[in-house]
C-alpha cells in the first residue's frame, strides 16, 4: 500500500523521478513527459515512492511507467519540495542513462530534447534547476 502524502518517510521523501538522458546521433538529449493532469505541460518523469522501495527504484519505475525507458540510475542530483493541495511534496531526483524502450503503461506523450530546450520547455523551475545540475555533472 502506497505511503499517503501526509506520511512521509523517514527521510522526508515522498516521491523520487529522473532526468533520464541519451546520445542522439553525438549530442546529449534529456527525456520530458507530457504531465498526467491539465494543463499537460512537460516535466520530467517522477511518481509516489510505494512502502518498502528505495527512491532509486521508484525513479527507475515510473520512468519506464510514465515514458517506457528502462534506464539506470547513475547519480543523484538533488532534491525539489512543492506544495500540492494542503501537503508538501518531496521529491529526490536522479541522474539516469537511458538502456532501452520499451512498453509504457501510461499513455503520455515523451520528447527528447537538448540540454537548452528541455530548460525552455519545462513547466517548472524546480525541473530547470535540476536539468542545469544534471549537465553540470
Amino acid at each position: 500500500m502506497p505511503v499517503a502524502l501526509n506520511e512521509p518517510r523517514a527521510d522526508g521523501l515522498t516521491h523520487a523521478g529522473g532526468v533520464v538522458t541519451c546520445t542522439q546521433d553525438g549530442e546529449l538529449r534529456y527525456l520530458l513527459v507530457r504531465a498526467s493532469r491539465p494543463p499537460h505541460g512537460w516535466v520530467l518523469p517522477k511518481g509516489h515512492i510505494e512502502a518498502g522501495e528505495a527512491p532509486e527504484q521508484t525513479a527507475q519505475r515510473e520512468v519506464l511507467e510514465e515514458a517506457g525507458v528502462d534506464a539506470e540510475v547513475v547519480a543523484v542530483i538533488g532534491d525539489v519540495s512543492f506544495e500540492a493541495g494542503m501537503f508538501e511534496v518531496r521529491v529526490r531526483f536522479f541522474l539516469m542513462r537511458a538502456r532501452a524502450m520499451k512498453t509504457a503503461l501510461e499513455d503520455r506523450e515523451i520528447c527528447w530534447c537538448s540540454p537548452a530546450d528541455a530548460e525552455r520547455m519545462l513547466a517548472f523551475e524546480n525541473a530547470r534547476e535540476m536539468v542545469r545540475r544534471a549537465s553540470a555533472l
